[in-house]
């Protein structure tokens, strides 16, 4: 049964029995404890710890999830993988224990004639929590399970929590008997490559208030709504029913496995290819996480979850060339992946040309660092093999790894060849450290998560309607005060607390746009609105500074936004779509805009694009934007169901989440079509105009244009006509003719400085004689040491080789120091006969260097370095006469 035909039955067998079917949410999900979805039960998590309420009793979804915390172990072990999708059923206060377990027999065991999975019975185990008698008897009577195939363990395995304070619950989960050529027989509590867990049942009945520890935590209540949270993975399952040994052999997974074979000559299972095999299934593996993850909006970069996408990518690269194959791979790796994930997922062929854009475009910037890396590698062997050594010490094998993305099988291999071994064990060290700080760094979003509870209970009480689409001023009163997380009843003048409103015609922080600012008034009192956020959904908290008087909770008030603010934050998020559109026009749809930032006067838009635009371009994306706004396009806000906004084509932004109802924002009809929740004007006229500040690179495959807008942007354009006044004025010139008189103007400057540094050139040179005259004989050596204080770069060089061609014929040594006080340059050379006496230009230039109080190094015959103390030139000179005498004398 192939993998899609494993998710419809899922799904058709849950919505069949009242769930509502839920799309997957996108892997980039808002959750700030997150950085990929994990689990089928995030989009979920609101409801269960009660800071929303669901919109269904009951709920069913195929989730796609990412996790890689494990990914060195992807491809070693047959339970590893770094993109998955998990099955789930979800209850919220209505079925509980017996109806879940009797619904996952029924999917789990009913006949595949008959719509279900078709699992044999007699091979299906199932775990229970050590003190669940209740499931232990459900699975006992509703499935006719013997006890000896129902396994109590303890809270380790069999019981769920978040990790922080909320809901918890026992687990039952289910395991099929793979037969004992798969190892040992016992249950899943021997041997759980045998017994493999497809489904797991989890039963939140309680309330907790402190988690210490997975299995160490304090249980304050009985939940008042039981719910039912269950995650069957569906690689897992299609491992089973297509009767493969792994999920790499899957049919969503096989195909990419199979064409590295082919490109590589190599033989998946062959004998004796243990090694091979690992790396055709990182293969496999990686490329389709790296294919979901660009559709889903990430791209390569080197932090968070773009450093993990290059991660990825990088190991098929490097996997391959393990494998034999140094050409490109993903343009024949990326369509296998796309087109057997495509048949779930429609995205992956509607997206292509951006989604195969960005990863090729990473693979060649990879193929780069290996160059660079190769060379950075010799480096580090030459500095071990010059300290004596035979092993690369594991700093250097992770400043590789980490600061350069070359990785550490490539560098093992390479030392292999080179005859040296590789201090793994510190390397190990040292990546373990940073996995530390990752999950500490984790561990501390998570825990900043438990701040939001005061959040929760205002939630608790009702959504904080927005009423500023249409008013700029709302009668309203104050539901609660907040101050460093906890509930107070006043604040005093000067305090800076969080408030709640009942109504509120204040924009919160999203979308891209800025929040409003205004003011807040009663009775006696006047809040200044510094920042308005959404910490929970449906709940808007306004960040206040009380200018005057003493807040009370409870208060009548009035809440005034700042027009001002608004008409310039109007105008720059509707300049935003204009922008966003005229990209697309000019570039193609592939220019999808994947984040923006947008504040009165000014806005900021990444668009998915290789390569930076020309001026020309440039100008025509400008132009197509400010014909849009003297069109006076008409700008309109309509609420649809999300399908119908994806039918007519409205675009959305990766990474968000929408509700089954949206609200679409057109300008023109069909020329921008949006999904946003912003405030935007009326008619693109009221925009203003748009210009083009910036356009740069913020990363792999994505591009940034920073904009001016309205005032802010007429502002920019007559600054600019200003300073093109005051150049024509200097110059005499009109404005037509400013370019040519000032490129004149720069070739002549560029003529005049070649000039005068081939006078000074020769000025330095003509004092070679002089300096050759005041050579220091020491033991058949001449010293020649000279400060040219001044003197550097080129000139520096070339006066010491002239220096040295005038003593080539006897055994000489010759130091210049030059440069500025504050950045002193030093040269030293030598001559054949200087180097037979054991003499090195390399090792005298350090000596120079560290009095300098900087480095320095080169060759034997020629060395430069530098420092930062100019006013030791002469100790300088005196240590390489020193350190002359001492090789001489030794």
């Amino acid at each position: 049964m192939r993998t899609a035909e494993i998710r419809r039955r899922f799904l058709d067998y849950f919505a069949a029995r009242g769930h509502q079917v839920v799309p997957s949410a996108p892997l980039l999900y808002n959750d700030p404890t997150l950085l990929f979805v994990n689990a089928g039960m995030v989009p979920f998590k609101p409801y269960f710890t009660g800071a929303e309420t669901p919109p269904y009793d009951r709920a069913t979804s195929v989730q796609k999830c990412v996790r890689t915390l494990d990914i060195e172990e992807v491809g070693k072990t047959t339970r590893h993988g770094t993109f998955f999708q998990m099955n789930g059923n979800f209850s919220f206060g209505d079925y509980f224990k017996a109806e879940a377990i009797r619904f996952a027999w029924e999917l789990v065991t009913g006949s595949q004639d008959d719509g279900f999975l078709g699992f044999d019975p007699n091979r299906v185990w199932v775990t229970v929590l050590h003190s669940d008698d209740e499931a232990a008897r459900l699975w006992e009577n509703i499935a006719g399970l013997p006890p000896e195939r129902i396994q109590r363990r303890g809270l380790l395995d069999n019981y769920w929590n978040m990790g922080i304070p909320g809901p918890g619950g026992p687990c039952s989960e289910i395991y099929y008997d793979r037969g004992p050529e798969y190892g040992r027989e016992g249950g899943p509590v021997v041997d759980e490559d045998r017994y493999l867990e497809i489904w797991n049942l989890v039963f939140m009945q309680e309330e907790l208030s402190t988690v210490r520890a997975k299995d160490d935590f304090d249980v304050l209540a009985d939940l008042p709504r039981k719910n039912i949270d269950t995650g069957m993975g569906l690689e897992r399952v299609a491992t089973l029913l297509q009767g493969v040994d792994n999920l790499y052999e899957i049919d969503e997974v096989v195909g990419v496995l199979r064409k590295a074979a082919e490109l590589s000559g190599r033989t998946y299972g062959a004998e004796g290819g243990h090694d091979d095999d690992v790396r055709m299934r990182v293969v496999a593996d990686h490329v389709r996480s790296g294919l979901m993850l660009i559709a889903d909006g990430v791209t390569p970069g080197n932090e968070a979850r773009g450093y993990v996408l290059r991660r990825l990518l990088r190991r098929v690269v490097r996997s391959m060339r393990l494998l034999g194959v140094t050409d490109p791979v993903l343009p024949e790796l990326l369509p296998v992946s796309r087109d057997v994930m495509k048949a779930s997922y429609p995205e992956v062929e509607r997206d292509w040309d951006r989604i195969a854009g960005i990863a090729y475009a990473e693979e060649e910037a990879f193929r780069r660092t290996l160059v660079s890396g190769t060379q950075i590698f010799d480096v580090a062997v030459a500095d071990t093999r010059k300290g004596g050594g035979s092993t690369l010490s594991g700093d250097r094998a992770f400043q590789l790894h980490d600061t350069y993305g070359f990785p550490i099988d490539l560098t093992l291999e390479m030392a292999s060849e080179q005859g040296l071994s590789v201090d793994a064990d510190g390397f190990r060290r040292l990546m373990a450290e940073q996995k530390a700080r990752a999950k500490a760094d984790a561990k501390s979003k998570k825990a900043g998560a438990q701040a939001v509870e005061v959040y929760r209970e205002l939630r608790a009480t009702g959504v904080t309607p927005f009423t500023g689409y249409s008013e700029l001023a709302s009668d309203t009163s104050i539901r609660g005060i907040v101050l460093d997380g906890d509930l107070v009843a006043s604040a005093a003048e000067g305090d800076v607390v969080e408030v709640v409103l009942e109504r509120t015609p204040f924009y919160a922080e999203s979308g891209g746009q800025d929040s409003d600012a205004g003011t807040i008034t009663g009775d006696g009192f006047e809040l200044e609105v510094v920042d308005v956020q959404r910490p929970v959904k449906g709940l808007v908290v306004h960040r206040v500074r009380v200018a005057r008087g003493e807040l009370q909770s409870g208060t009548d008030v009035l809440a005034q936004v700042d027009g001002e603010w608004r008409l310039g934050a109007c105008q720059a998020h509707s300049g935003t779509h204009v922008m966003h559109a005229a990209l697309r026009q000019v570039l193609g749809p592939t220019a999808l805009q994947s984040g923006s930032y947008n504040k009165p006067g000014y806005l900021r838009l990444d668009f998915a694009w290789q390569g930076g635009l020309s001026q020309a371009t440039r100008s025509d994306v400008e132009e197509a934007a400010n014909r849009a706004i003297r069109a006076d396009l008409d700008v309109s806000a309509t609420y649809m169901p999300l399908a119908t906004a994806r039918e007519i084509g409205a675009l959305a932004l990766f990474g968000e989440t929408y509700d089954e109802e949206v609200r679409v924002v057109e300008m023109g009809g069909p020329w921008s079509r949006e999904l946003c929740g912003g405030t935007h004007v009326q008619h693109s006229s009221q925009v203003g105009l748009v210009t083009i500040t910036t356009e740069s690179s913020v990363g792999s495959g994505v591009r940034r244009v920073e904009a001016f807008v309205g005032i802010e942007a007429f502002r920019y354009l007559a600054a600019e006509r200003s300073l093109v006044h005051g150049l024509t004025e200097t110059l005499k010139v009109q404005p037509d003719q400013l370019v040519d008189r000032v490129g004149r103007l720069v070739a002549q400057l560029k003529d005049a400085e070649r000039q005068i540094a081939e006078l000074r050139s020769r000025q330095v040179l003509a004092e070679a004689g002089s300096i050759v005259a005041r050579a220091h004989e020491m033991w058949g050596v001449d010293y020649i040491g000279h400060a040219a204080p001044g003197v550097a770069g080129n000139d520096l060089r070339s006066l010491a080789l002239e220096v040295r061609n005038r003593v080539q014929d006897r055994a000489a040594v010759v130091a210049v120091v030059g440069g500025s006080a504050d950045k002193p340059s030093v040269v030293v050379v030598t001559t054949e006969g200087a180097r037979h006496r054991r003499l090195s230009a390399g090792d005298l230039v350090r000596v120079a260097s560290e009095t300098l109080g900087g480095r320095g190094g080169g060759k034997p015959d020629i060395a430069q370095g530098g420092g930062s103390d100019g006013s030791k030139s002469q100790e300088a000179l005196t240590a390489v006469e020193h350190a002359i005498g001492h090789v001489l004398q030794s």
